[in-house]
């Protein structure tokens, strides 16, 4: 069963595949680090504004993963870095990696340090793997209904969680 990308269920579910594969927490246990992605408006997708999420992970073991507001991110973030909807589904799909479309500009770093983001790149293909333990559906393969129910949706849970 597939799980809309960028919505409470995709991020309970990659949650739970991650507590539930210590294969994860082991390869990463090096890492201490609390990283959101931006996903850039693209109202062709149903995604009307810029949406946050992220993880925080202590040597390895996921403290929590969220949707957040930008004014928060900035507080509680190391990094937040921020693509266009079409760029994040080149990653997690992997016909792109994330370390080549970061030194093409493809993701920009809006905070944190340039040199912290470069020490956990080597990270990142584990994340992406933990992050696509569940099938992925994309808005830009939804029907313009199933859009624009995701967008109803979208627009639901961001008003009950604030972001």
């Amino acid at each position: 069963m597939s799980v809309p990308y960028c919505t409470p269920e995709w991020l309970e579910a990659f949650a739970q595949a991650y507590r539930d594969n210590p294969k994860f927490e082991k390869a990463l246990k090096k890492l201490t680090s609390t990283v959101y992605f931006k996903v850039l408006a693209e109202p062709k997708w149903g995604i009307d504004q810029d949406i946050l999420f992220g993880a925080a992970l202590e040597s390895g073991k996921m403290a929590r993963v969220e949707f957040i507001s930008a004014e928060n991110a900035k507080k509680v973030g190391d990094f937040i870095l921020s693509a266009t909807p079409m760029e994040w589904k080149n990653i997690l799909t992997k016909k792109s990696k994330f370390v080549t479309d970061f030194m093409l500009g493809k993701i920009k770093l809006d905070h944190g340090s340039k040199v912290g983001i470069l020490n956990i790149a080597p990270h990142s293909n584990t994340l992406v793997d933990a992050m696509t333990q569940v099938e992925l559906r994309f808005p830009d393969d939804m029907t313009a209904d199933e859009v624009e129910k995701y967008r109803a949706h979208m627009k639901d849970f961001r008003s009950k969680l604030a972001v």
